[in-house]
């Protein structure tokens, strides 16, 4: 406990962001919301402010850049309006600006080179039923946190929390991250009362974890009758404790939580430092191994022209599986590796090692038609157990496979939304 406990304190000490950077945004922040308020006041739009997210509830950690949400909450008088449209009305005149379009669009700012705001339009509801969006109930999020969540102890441990999801890329509800959002983890660390407890839990689950924190059901059938079948999908159930219809959790995907769960075990075997540090993917490093082991090395870049964030790196890591896919019917995959930079273009890197000859099933041999189509397709086939097979010898390496494939499917390619794919090693 003595080591975990060091760790800890040297964690913290990491992620707490300095001073002038925490004032630089404190004045900011200040400067930005008189403005917006002299403008709901001159319209005279029935809006006010709250700032929400990691500093409204005291969770912020070190970052490389830094986002604060700023929520207007417009009058249910304004229900059947475009709030995005009112919003940009108050924003009229502010330099730096950008929309993010979604279900609602909303506006970034840049302030700084590493400070930017988002601006997001909701509608004021007392009842979460009234909610219109999901940024609707981010009011009620910060609102029950900072009520429940009041030690410094339980604000530390959200901050390791975070700090140790974000350095495993387990952090984000982002889809093509599919990992905790900040508000799951705050009521997740929260419920099983710290950090610790929080990754013991986890580890020890076998089925899908269901928590209601503030027993709104009877018991877990309940839960799984009344949630509708999209919210069960994740492998956490975490009953909103500001609307019980809603699953804080949805966001994180198997796949994400495996991984989650894998390295949180190795943490509690062995704890270390490193489990809080990014580890970059060394490139040349792998390359040199793929080089050694004679496995081919390819690194490649995607792109696309949708909006860079969500729905870009949706977009090209739904290519980047399908790829995957494609190339493992001609070589074995030994390493493989996605990153997004959260624009307009992604990287992956495969090591394969090539099957050298491939094995097609065929048609039985009364099919007759087929059997003729199939020996058409195929040079030399052989009968087995009243079947047709054939076997054909990979005479291509990744690299020209990558090119066969961009001129034969590049229907298909383009119907995914990429608008490149660039072969860079």
């Amino acid at each position: 406990m003595n080591k975990t406990n060091l760790i800890f304190k040297e964690v913290l000490e990491k992620v707490e962001p300095p001073k002038e950077t925490i004032k630089f945004i404190e004045d900011s922040l200040s400067n930005f919301l008189k403005e917006i308020n002299k403008k709901i006041n001159s319209l005279k739009i029935n809006a006010e402010i709250f700032v929400g997210g990691s500093f409204a509830k005291k969770t912020v950690i070190k970052k490389d850049a830094y986002d604060v949400d700023i929520f207007i909450r417009f009058d249910k008088k304004y229900k059947d309006e475009n709030l995005s449209e009112l919003a940009k009305k108050l924003l009229n005149g502010v330099k730096n600006i950008s929309t993010i379009h979604g279900s609602r669009d909303y506006y970034k700012i840049q302030i700084s080179p590493d400070f930017f705001l988002e601006v997001i339009p909701v509608l004021k509801v007392k009842n979460p039923k009234e909610s219109e969006n999901i940024t609707d109930l981010s009011y009620s999020h910060v609102k029950y946190i900072n009520k429940k969540v009041k030690t410094k102890n339980i604000l530390d441990d959200i901050k390791l929390a975070k700090a140790f999801c974000h350095a495993n890329k387990c952090y984000g509800a982002e889809s093509y991250i599919g990992g905790f959002s900040g508000y799951s983890l705050e009521l997740l660390v929260y419920h099983y009362k710290g950090f610790l407890k929080f990754l013991k839990a986890i580890v020890k689950s076998k089925d899908k974890l269901i928590i209601d924190i503030e027993k709104y059901y009877r018991n877990k059938n309940i839960i799984l009758m009344d949630l509708n079948s999209a919210k069960l999908q994740s492998p956490i159930i975490l009953i909103d404790p500001t609307c019980k219809q809603r699953n804080a959790a949805a966001a994180i995907s198997e796949e994400t939580f495996a991984k989650f769960k894998d390295i949180s075990e190795k943490f509690l075997k062995n704890p270390s430092i490193k489990f809080f540090e990014m580890q970059k993917t060394d490139l040349e490093k792998i390359k040199l191994n793929a080089k050694k082991n004679k496995f081919e090395f390819v690194l490649l870049e995607c792109k696309t022209d949708k909006q860079e964030g969500d729905v870009a790196g949706s977009k090209l890591l739904k290519f980047y599986k399908h790829l995957i896919l494609e190339i493992e019917k001609y070589f074995d995959v030994k390493e493989k590796g996605f990153n997004y930079n959260h624009k307009q273009s992604a990287r992956f890197f495969f090591v394969v090692k090539s099957k050298k000859e491939m094995l097609f099933s065929g048609p039985f041999i009364k099919d007759k038609s087929n059997v003729k189509k199939f020996k058409s397709e195929h040079k030399k086939t052989f009968l087995k157990s009243k079947k047709l097979f054939a076997k054909e010898k990979i005479d291509f390496d990744l690299k020209k496979f990558i090119s066969k494939m961009k001129l034969k499917d590049k229907r298909k390619i383009k119907e995914m939304y990429i608008e490149g794919l660039e072969v860079l090693d």
